[in-house]
């Protein structure tokens, strides 16, 4: 324990809890693209469905894929080290790039 502002006793941090709470951020993450890409199929494969519809459907459960490969990748560095490194640009440009796409997809997927 260490004193805090005005002397105040502060518990020493418990290194345990953050890989945990990054761990199952990852996973909330990827649950709600999970529901994203089922929806957008579900949407995608309705009785008149344009083959746009059915394109935008593909790509968001293929984006969804990858989404899903990336929070697996991290989650195993994560788990693997005590201190893991800081998510690199690359990775979380890939991540950003495949939600902002499956949020594109939904969009032709209302529109159609």
């Amino acid at each position: 324990m260490s004193d805090g502002p005005g002397g105040a006793a502060v518990p020493a941090r418990d290194p345990g809890l953050q890989p945990e709470r990054t761990r199952l951020a990852w996973r909330r993450t990827t649950l709600a693209g999970a529901v994203a890409a089922v929806l957008a199929t579900k949407s995608a494969l309705r009785g008149d469905a344009s083959a746009v519809s059915v394109a935008a459907g593909v790509l968001t459960g293929v984006l969804w894929l990858g989404l899903l490969l990336l929070a697996h990748r991290r989650i195993s560095t994560v788990a693997s080290s005590g201190h893991p490194p800081a998510l690199g640009p690359p990775h979380a440009a890939a991540v950003a790039l495949c939600t902002v796409a499956m949020a594109a997809c939904g969009a032709v997927l209302i529109t159609n």
